[in-house]
């Protein structure tokens, strides 16, 4: 399967969920999960969107993100001990929209997304986004 292919697989099963609840807060799962069970692969990242920023941060480019790319923002979350910042995390498709879960399943502008109010009172912030290429190519820790 090429690299086209899996991007098309990865962008229908996420459209396959709009409107879909079950990834309230799992952002980096949505993205992941995406990419894996349309694909039928595994593949090994953080255990936050932040955390994946920093693993893919040698390739983090900024602009409009290319389709396909897993495009992340800084952004504070609730956390055991107050907000954190776990960040967020989506699936270009496009256009400069990103497929996303944040009250749902949604599809936004990449920039928009800045607008929209985390539980905490904070706004996620643009850090730009990774080449599918490159989330692929992460090796899993040992």
């Amino acid at each position: 399967m090429n690299l086209s292919e899996m991007i098309d697989n990865m962008i229908d099963w996420a459209r396959e969920r709009l409107g879909n609840r079950d990834y309230i807060g799992l952002c980096l799962a949505f993205a992941e999960d995406a990419l894996e069970i349309s694909n039928s692969i595994e593949v090994f990242g953080g255990d936050s969107a932040k955390e994946s920023l920093e693993l893919y941060r040698d390739a983090l480019q900024t602009g409009v993100p290319e389709r396909g790319a897993f495009v992340f923002y800084d952004c504070l979350c609730p956390g055991p001990d107050g907000p954190m910042n776990w960040g967020h995390c989506g699936i270009s498709i496009g256009e400069a929209k990103v497929i996303h879960s944040w009250d749902a399943v949604r599809i936004d502008d990449y920039l928009q997304i800045e607008t929209m109010q985390t539980a905490v009172g904070d706004y996620p912030r643009y850090c730009g986004w990774v080449p599918i290429s490159r989330v692929l190519a992460q090796e899993p820790d040992r």
